[in-house]
């Protein structure tokens, strides 16, 4: 007698029930993903661009400039922390995003983000 071996309808139906939950987060949180990291791509392209007396009403309109072009609509200029440590510039950000998944749940993730690279 051969034993068989399978998956259960019951079984598949779980496991097609965490999928669907892990791409539905994943499908969700990915754009915001994605823009932050265009967000600190473009803060280090300012930085990178900057001449060494770039004053800070300078450096946000170039990054407004940046952020024009790569849409991006989460953090601003003026949301921007523009300091000077030794010659370089630092530019930092950091905010809050909300994403609705269904119903009462959403996710809240907390992105931060320097041209330091930290």
């Amino acid at each position: 007698m051969h034993k068989q071996r399978g998956v259960s309808l019951s079984g598949l139906m779980i496991w097609g029930f965490i999928l669907a939950m892990v791409s539905l987060v994943l499908i969700k949180v990915a754009p915001s993903a994605i823009e932050f990291y265009k967000i600190r791509k473009d803060v280090k392209a300012v930085v990178q661009n900057a001449p060494p007396n770039a004053t800070v009403p300078e450096l946000r309109r170039s990054f407004e400039k940046y952020a024009e072009i790569d849409v991006i609509k989460d953090v601003r200029p003026e949301d921007l922390d523009i300091a000077k440590e030794g010659n370089q510039i630092v530019i930092s950000f950091a905010y809050e995003k909300k994403i609705r998944l269904f119903g009462p749940v959403s996710v809240l993730i907390d992105y931060q983000g320097s041209s330091a690279g930290q």
